[in-house]
């Protein structure tokens, strides 16, 4: 008797776990949600030429992030960063060049140039964009800066579930 109580008690918990554990990748691809990522790219230096603008010995990896509810960060490569621009949909960056802030910082100032983005290119360790300007006067120094890049709308498949999985596809990129 005492061991079929101790079978029943262990199958109940193991039923009541499994209960609370996120959903798998089948069920996370079934569910179709997208989130909006905004990206921060970081550069030792710019220059801008003309309508180029130009992050010297910029990161190897771009920051991305989210804000509520899913508040999803992490980080990826530049080349698969650079798939965002050449992929094709309404929510690419091909489609809609997104808008950025460049924050460059000097001695004890911080300067802010708003421009849209697009077709950006490597150039050795360095990344050019064509810019138009939006808002703002071009630095008078050039300095370390981050880029401020808006949103893109992106399937929250690879990014929706926790722990491990999430881990393992940051990694991929």
């Amino acid at each position: 008797m005492k061991r079929g109580l101790l079978a029943t008690i262990i199958t109940m918990i193991v039923l009541v776990a499994q209960a609370g554990l996120p959903p798998t990748a089948g069920a996370a691809a079934d569910d179709a949600k997208t989130a909006d990522l905004l990206f921060v790219q970081t550069a030792r230096d710019i220059r801008l030429d003309g309508g180029k603008l130009i992050l010297k010995g910029i990161s190897p990896t771009v920051l991305f992030f989210t804000d509520r509810p899913e508040r999803i960060a992490g980080n990826m490569k530049n080349d698969r960063y650079l798939k965002l621009w050449t992929e094709d949909g309404k929510d690419s960056f091909l489609a809609d060049p997104p808008n950025a802030t460049l924050s460059v910082f000097t001695d004890d100032a911080v300067g802010e140039l708003v421009v849209t983005l697009r077709n950006p290119q490597f150039t050795g360790d360095d990344l050019v964009y064509d810019i138009s300007v939006i808002k703002g006067k071009p630095p008078e120094k050039s300095g370390p800066c981050a880029l401020f890049i808006d949103i893109i709308g992106m399937p929250l498949t690879p990014l929706s579930y926790a722990g491990v999985a999430r881990r393992t596809v940051y990694r991929r990129w």
